[in-house]
């Protein structure tokens, strides 16, 4: 690396390490590993060997994770845009594994973004359960949104609050927490080097402050017989050792579990018995600092909180029913045809937002109860099926979201749920992740372009493609035009909308090959 590391910095990692020293110092001489994770909700590990055009190593800690060969630019591939693999420093992928996310359970990523790991544990919960990925930073939840949306996540919430804030609207109420704590980056100087440049001596004192309060927030949140994964990219004991300990001495009723026990992690040397260190001069990563909390006490499983959502989503649940009742009333006074869809001819749209296209227009109510109508009549004629969960409208903004809209009450709410679409002039707009998100079972058309030709980059710079009907991929019993799911090699990239030979293009530009 081309940064000279700092003296005081070397000065303690030469007292820490002793007869290492010398070894972890040449490691700054090699180049960073880099890797690539799959994802899970959309291709399995088989499939994406058979699939990569990279050369790939298995990383020993994560069995979805990859390293790739030096000179690789994975990002720079249809498949990256298709949500296939997260790009992803390879001890980053440690802290996850530990935390042992079964599908089913309610998870909280406390310090997400830019949501490699968030990405990691929705892989895991294969679309159920709950995951909420939080950063306190607002321009940094932007990323973490993006890359939830990217890779096809159903079941997450995006938040931008206070630890402390999310504890107290859910006490006791989370399955697993992971804090990939802020810290002073000790274990990325040789891949990152303006954190060399940042650093100064009284910078993991600074640091370890914000660690104590973030982990006694998780402690607040976490239910009995839940596990808490702290870990950080630094080796500072300030930061690490000294955090854990005085929680433990705090709270007797956690305890350390040993990460010996949980998986084929190098535990290098430390001062805690159970934790885990990765060192670069030991493994094929960056520096890393893992260890995992449970907790012991009794108490009810659910609790409070869990009893207050399942009241809001019996009230919402009831206020659908009684919307959908007036929206068929209306429905049935001025019936509403999809265009290109089951029916025949409908009205067109000129509006367009990020990757909508041409929509519906909706007569009768307005506001929520309309919104929620169209998009109804739109996964009807469009998709063939309605996703579970609890419609939520932020503005002219649809969601799905796994927690009812009361749960959301008070807190700073970037993405409520799953993005499915917006409305305008009473026009149901589909949204980019809504089809990020969808297999290609699970819409009436689609189409599937090579990942190795043209047309995939074609399609990802936003330009129309001819593609006769006979190409389409449409379930028996409808008609060719309409909204059509892009695939990659079978896998979801987003829309367009077939018309006489055309493929119009809703590749949003933001999210363009460029």
């Amino acid at each position: 690396m081309a940064a000279q590391l700092p003296g005081s910095f070397m000065q303690r990692m030469k007292e820490m390490l002793g007869t290492e020293y010398e070894q972890f110092a040449d490691s700054y001489k090699e180049t960073p590993y880099g890797g690539i994770r799959a994802n899970l909700l959309k291709i399995s590990v088989e499939e994406l060997l058979a699939l990569s055009p990279f050369t790939l190593a298995p990383i020993p800690w994560c069995p979805s994770g990859f390293y790739t060969e030096e000179g690789a630019r994975p990002g720079k591939h249809p498949y990256y845009h298709a949500g296939l693999y997260y790009i992803q420093e390879p001890s980053a992928m440690a802290p996850v594994e530990l935390l042992d996310v079964q599908p089913g359970d309610r998870v909280l990523d406390l310090c997400a973004a830019p949501g490699g790991k968030s990405t990691q544990i929705a892989a895991k919960l294969q679309g159920k359960g709950l995951l909420v990925s939080n950063d306190l930073h607002p321009e940094r939840t932007k990323a973490l949104a993006k890359n939830l949306e990217l890779y096809g996540v159903r079941n997450g919430i995006v938040l931008n609050e206070n630890p402390g804030r999310i504890a107290a609207a859910f006490p006791g109420f989370f399955d697993r927490i992971l804090i990939d704590a802020p810290c002073s980056g000790e274990g990325m100087f040789r891949k990152d080097e303006d954190m060399v440049k940042q650093w100064e001596p009284e910078t993991p004192l600074k640091y370890a402050a914000m660690q104590r309060e973030i982990l006694e927030s998780a402690v607040a949140a976490l239910k009995p017989g839940g596990t808490v994964v702290y870990s950080t990219c630094t080796f500072a004991t300030e930061e690490n050792e000294g955090i854990i300990g005085g929680v433990l001495d705090k709270h007797p009723e956690f305890s350390l579990v040993s990460v010996g026990g949980t998986g084929s992690f190098a535990l290098g040397l430390g001062g805690l018995p159970g934790a885990a260190r990765l060192w670069p001069h030991k493994v094929k990563g960056e520096g890393h600092f893992m260890a995992v909390l449970r907790h012991e006490g009794s108490g009810s499983s659910d609790g409070e909180p869990a009893e207050r959502l399942e009241q809001a989503g019996q009230e919402q649940a009831l206020a659908a029913s009684s919307r959908s009742k007036s929206a068929k009333a209306a429905s049935r006074s001025h019936p509403v045809r999809a265009e290109g869809g089951r029916g025949g001819k409908g009205s067109r749209s000129a509006g367009k937002s990020g990757g909508g296209a041409q929509g519906r227009q909706l007569p009768g109510a307005g506001g929520e109860d309309a919104a929620i109508a169209a998009y109804s009549e739109f996964a009807k004629d469009q998709l063939g099926w309605q996703p579970a969960g609890y419609p939520v409208l932020f503005g002219d903004h649809l969601y799905i979201s796994p927690l009812p809209k009361a749960a959301l009450d008070g807190l700073k709410t970037i993405r409520p749920g799953w993005y499915v679409g917006h409305v305008r002039s009473g026009r149901f707009i589909p949204g980019h992740p809504l089809a990020t998100a969808l297999h290609p079972a699970e819409s009436i058309r689609s189409l599937s372009l090579p990942g190795a030709g043209s047309e995939a980059v074609s399609y990802l710079k936003g330009e129309t493609l001819s593609v006769p009907e006979e190409r389409l991929s449409i379930q028996p019993g409808n008609s060719a035009k309409g909204y059509v799911l892009v695939c990659i090699d079978g896998y979801s990239a987003g829309w367009a909308k077939w018309q006489n030979g055309m493929l119009k293009n809703e590749y949003p530009a933001g999210w363009r090959w460029t």
